[in-house]
């Protein structure tokens, strides 16, 4: 398996408030970016409508968080690989898991499919509450 391009990486958003997970390579917290909550008009939405991810990335911290977060992602999994591991599993979190960490894993997740065809995706805690 040392295609780069078959390497299974699997991204997954989820809610700090309903514990982080403990099967994962890596934690990220994004609950410094922009919160969707406070906007009364997207709070029922999510991450992945298109006004709550322009909402949280389309501005400087979010653009830079997704720059960096796949370049580190991105090198994980080669070294990961090189090293014989099977798959690389990241958590990317915010307060409830329906708004930040459900766009940028979304947007990651098509970032890094253009490298790698075996990126897998989902989201933890998008349903455990309404809003």
């Amino acid at each position: 398996m040392n295609d780069k391009r078959n390497f299974p990486i699997t991204l997954f958003s989820f809610g700090y408030k309903y514990k982080p997970p403990q099967d994962v390579n890596f934690l990220f917290d994004v609950r410094f970016l922009s919160n969707p909550f406070h906007d009364t008009k997207l709070r029922s939405f999510t991450g992945l409508t298109e006004e709550v991810a322009d909402f949280v990335l389309d501005n400087t911290s979010g653009k830079e968080c997704l720059q960096h977060l796949e370049v580190i992602i991105r090198f994980q999994a080669k070294e990961l690989q090189s090293s014989g591991k099977e798959e690389l599993r990241v958590g990317i979190g915010c307060t409830g898991g329906h708004h930040r960490s459900v766009a940028v894993v979304e947007t990651l997740a098509r970032l890094l499919k253009k490298d790698f065809s075996a990126v897998e995706y989902h989201h933890r805690d998008i349903s455990r509450e309404s809003h």
